[in-house]
Formats: C-alpha cells, structure tokens, sequence
C-alpha cells in the first residue's frame, strides 16, 4: 500500500511539473503579445536610412502617417476603433487618431505619434487589431496624438464646413474652402484663385519678435504664382508663395526662393523653420533657400490661400496637411515628415509587416490545416476523439506509473540479491532471537538501501520465509535442541512463498490490461468515428445537391482525424504494453529464482535430524 501511494504520489508530481513546463512554455511563446484581447497584429517600421527616408539628421518626437490600404488594411472593425499602436517593447501604449476612412476601397490614414524616432536606421512599433473586447483598453485621445508644441493641424477632412484642428489648441478657419478628394493625404483644400481661407487668430497663434516657428503643408500649384500662407500686422509681415513655380518665403520684404521650381501638377512638401536669427525654407525635406532673420511680431489671422495685399496674387492648386508648432523643429524631423507623408513614390518610409497572430504551443491548432480540419469535427467525432483523449491519458499514465514502479523493483531486488549472497552460506540469521536481525539479513540493510529494499518484490517474498521458519523453529529454541524441518514443513513454507509470488504478481500486473483496451479498442472507435463522419458529410452534400470536392474534402479530413487519434492512441500503447510485458517477465523470473534458491538452502541448512 505504502509503495502504490509513493507511485502516485510521484505520478501527480510528474503530471504538476509537466502541466508547469507546458504553461511556462505557452507564456514564454506569448509573453511578447501586449495584450491576449487582441487577435492579430502587424510590425510597423519607420525606415530613415538611405533605403528608405534617407534622414542622417537628428529627429527626435514625431508624429507619423501610418497609410492603410490593399494588403495593409487590417481585418479590423470598420470603424477601426480595435486599432491600438504599441511600442517596441511590447507594452507602451502609443497615442494615434485615425484622420480617414475608406472601407469600400479598403484605405486608412492613421496619426500614430512616437516618442524618438533615430536618424539612419529602424524604428519599430506594433499595430494590433481584431478584438471585440471594446473595455480591453482605453480609447485613444484623438487630441494627444500631436506633442504640446504642435498648435495647429488642418487634415481638411471637413465638406462644405471650417477645418477644424486636430489639435488641443482647437483652432479653426473662418470660412470653408472647396472640397478637395483624393488629396496628398486623404481629402485636401482646392483653390481656383478667387477665393482665401482665413485662420482665426488665437492665442496660441501668437508671434512675439523672433519667435521659434516650423510651419508645414503640402501644395501642388497648377499657376505658377500664388501666395499659399500670409499673415501680416501694420508693417510687419510674412508670406510662403511660388513665384515663377519657385516657392519662397518673405518676411517683412525678405524673401528666400528656391532654387527650382516646382514640378507642375506634382505635390510638393514646403516647410518654413525659424529658430529665431534666421528663417529657413524647406522643399521637399531638403533645405532650398533662408532669410537671414527670425519671424516678426505678428497677431493677426492668417490667411491660407492669397494675401490682403492689394496686387497680391491668389493661389491656384490644391493643399492639404497644414501644421504650425512653436518651437523649431530639427531638419530631421521635417526630412520625416516629408518622407514618411509623401505616398508611395520613391522608396519607402514606413513599411507594414505581415500579419501575426498569437503563438504558443498551441497555436499549431489554431492555425493552417490542423485549424481547417478541426473547424469541420462534427459533434460525433468530438465525442469519439474527447474518449481517445480518455483513453490515451489513461493508456500513458500506465505505462509511465508501471514503468516506474518496475524501475524501483528491479533497483530493490539487484541490492537485495546482492546481501542475500552473503546470508546464503550460514541461514542462522533466519532463525534469530532477534527478528529485525532477521528481516536486515543479519544487519547487512543499511538505512542507504532501506529505501529501495522495500520496492523489492523478492525482499518481501524473504520476509514471508523467515516468519515462516521462526515459526516452526520456536519449539527448538524453547526446548534447547536443533531438530530442523521436515519435509512436510518445507512444502508447507514453499507454498507460502508461492502464495507471495502470486500476490506480487497480481500487483505487479495490476492496470497492464487497461493497455490491452486501447491497443484493441482504440483503433475500433477511431474507426467508428470516421465511418459516421463519412456518412455525415455525404449525407450533406445529397441534401446540398451537388457535388463539390471542395465541400467533400474537409468533412472527410476531418472524419479521418477520428481514425487517427485512434492509432495514436493504440501505437504508443502497444510498444509500451510490449516492453512493460518484458520488465513483468524479469521480474517474475527473478521470484522464481529466489525462491528455489531460497528452498534449497534452507533444506540443507534445517535439515531432519531424525533423516
């Protein structure tokens, strides 16, 4: 009894460790996913090095333009509101807004802002998508997307109405432009060179003298002059415009133009940064001219489209993204921006990896044809594979428990058969007054091999014998004289050890035929679980009438699986039933022995004296 409750106890411990390694294994695979609520996710790179941005210059905070569309739109919501943007450690949550959304032609434009993007090579963040847990995370602030220095965005996203700024410094325009779709990013302004679109002034718009400025848009001019953005404030002044299809910037009667013009019909990203003693302009991410003074006192409107100035000419074309910060932004920073928001042409800035979902151990069933087959189990094949599953754990917890307890008896009978060598030529320890002296084989069990001597099926078939001898040769040592064992107390002690042997090989045999059930039963259901799912599909595509192989295939893979569970279950347990039947016969064999042994040298040793 003491040796089945060590087996199983050692059994649970075994199943504990596994079931452990197991859940560590799933955790260490899933222990990078930032959250278990969301089913798929893409690796989004922000590439400055010279195959992609080609930006060598510090960057620093930015926010960047993440477009969705074709193989890049996500199986999400249409809404996208499961959208979520993680950082490259797997666990900062990245603010973002989604500027629009096209579902019909499946296109996205979403503002993902990142604490420091490196110049000359790869920033990585995650993109998670596909949950239904709306309460998973928070929603995202539409208005955190952009860093505190940023005071104005325009994405004119708005029909017929003012743009409104996706800022938290809610700026606005005083009058609607004309609606432009399909422009650089998403829907754009249109100017026909009658109309302006003034900026309300507000006080976060304000200029004091030489104030630090970046201001960017992207323009496609379709005359060559026009004025794009002025503002202007009794003498002083400031203007960004093309002349001869150049664009410039003026302060107060100083302009800087670029060197080229414009590619006409093309759009164009134009940025003015002054950090305050000098005024640089910027096409294209590339620096094209500077005025050698920062920015005046202004606060009056601005004025996007044409200039109060009489003679000023309006602008003609079409604009799109509009931002103005207070602080001067690093060249890097407007080299992203113009990389990272130019579309498709040239080599790419941010690039979409390719869908992943959660792995672990498990994912193998979740995933690839495994998962297709176990989408079309019918409720039949479930049941047969849910009792193989029975079967199998049953079937392994056998063999490993057997295996072990045969382990400790041929570990036990190898140290006992080693000390009995020794006993076997002078039997007077069987007889002695002293029964532990008896049962430690004349104190040859150490407390060493204490332990694995009571695994020994053969040390306990010993035991047997000697009560058996102390009790016939209690008479002797009460009367004083040695008269031995008669014959008929020889046969009588060989049969209790017989009775021994038996006992012990009902115990050593006990659970072994729970592996003859599913060597010959398991092979029998899986078989009844593919006959029936056989007959189900069938019977669906009759009722279906016609015949598709595409709608045949699945439901007889999966009636397979059925047949297949059922050999791994009868495979395992046969090898197992073989070599557990091998160790059984050994350890029968070496009762078998012992005992005749053990017979013998006691009929010698306690030998008649009346023969």
């Amino acid at each position: 009894m003491e040796i089945a409750r060590t087996t199983k106890t050692n059994w649970m411990k075994l199943m504990a460790v596994a079931v452990a390694g197991l859940l560590l294994s799933a955790a260490a695979h899933a222990g990078d996913w930032w959250d278990g609520a969301w089913t798929m996710r893409k690796k989004v790179t922000v590439d400055t090095t010279a195959a992609g941005g080609n930006v060598a210059e510090p960057i620093g905070a930015s926010t960047v333009l993440v477009r969705l569309f074709g193989d890049g739109y996500p199986l999400a919501k249409e809404d996208l509101s499961d959208l979520r943007f993680v950082a490259e450690d797997g666990k900062t949550l990245l603010t973002h807004h989604v500027e629009k959304i096209d579902a019909l032609m499946g296109e996205a434009y979403v503002w993902v802002k990142l604490p420091d993007v490196k110049p000359n090579a790869k920033t990585t963040f995650w993109m998670y998508f596909g949950s239904n847990d709306a309460k998973a995370a928070k929603a995202d602030d539409a208005k955190g997307s952009f860093d505190a220095d940023t005071v104005l965005v325009f994405h004119f996203n708005e029909s017929g109405q003012n743009a409104g700024d996706s800022t938290k410094s809610n700026n606005t325009t005083e009058s609607a432009g004309g609606k432009l779709d399909g422009a650089q990013i998403g829907s754009g302004v249109a100017f026909n060179g009658k109309i302006n679109v003034p900026i309300a002034a507000s006080g976060s718009l304000v200029w004091t003298g030489n104030s630090p400025t970046t201001i960017t848009v992207w323009a496609k001019a379709t005359q060559p002059n026009g004025v794009i953005l002025s503002r202007r404030d009794d003498k002083n002044s400031f203007v960004v415009g093309v002349d001869k299809g150049a664009p410039y910037v003026e302060i107060s009667g100083q302009r800087a133009a670029a060197p080229q013009p414009l590619q006409p019909g093309s759009w164009a990203h134009i940025a003015v940064m002054s950090d305050g003693t000098k005024t640089t302009l910027f096409v294209n991410g590339e620096v094209a001219n500077a005025v050698g003074a920062g920015l005046p006192a202004i606060n009056g409107n601005f004025i996007l489209g044409g200039d109060k100035t009489s003679g000023a000419t309006p602008f003609t074309g079409e604009l799109d993204e509009l931002q103005i910060h207070k602080v001067a932004r690093p060249a890097g920073w407007i080299g992203l921006a113009a990389a990272s928001q130019g579309g498709e042409k040239g080599p790419k800035t941010i690039l979409l990896g390719a869908d992943e979902k959660p792995t672990n151990w498990l994912s193998w069933l979740t995933t690839g044809t495994f998962a297709v087959i176990i989408a079309n189990l019918t409720f039949d094949g479930w049941a047969v594979i849910i009792i193989l599953a029975i079967m199998a754990v049953m079937s392994w917890y056998v063999m490993v428990s057997k295996t072990r307890y045969l382990n400790g008896i041929a570990k036990g009978n190898e140290i006992f058969m080693r000390e009995w060598r020794h006993v076997a030529s002078d039997l007077t320890v069987l007889d002695s007054d002293d029964v532990e002296t008896s049962k430690s084989l004349g104190g040859r069990v150490t407390k060493e091999n204490a332990k694995s001597l009571r695994r020994s099926s053969v040390y306990r078939i010993y035991h047997i014998g000697v009560e058996e001898i102390r009790h016939r040769m209690a008479v002797d040592r009460e009367v004083g004289v040695r008269r031995g064992l008669a014959g008929r107390s020889i046969q009588a002690i060989r049969a209790a050890l017989d009775g021994g042997l038996v006992r012990e090989t009902q115990k050593i045999n006990k659970l072994i035929v729970l592996l003859t059930i599913c060597i010959s039963g398991g092979p029998f259901l899986g078989l009844l679980g593919t006959v029936v799912g056989v007959m189900i599909t069938f019977a669906a595509v009759a009722a279906a009438g016609e015949v598709n192989v595409n709608a045949i295939a699945p439901g007889i893979a999966a009636a397979l699986l059925a047949t297949v569970a059922g050999l791994a279950v009868a495979i395992p347990s046969l090898f197992g039933y073989n070599y557990i039947l091998s160790r059984v016969k050994d350890a029968k064999d070496d009762m078998h022995i012992f005992i005749d042994e053990f017979v013998t040298k006691m009929a010698e040793f306690y030998k008649d004296k009346g023969e």
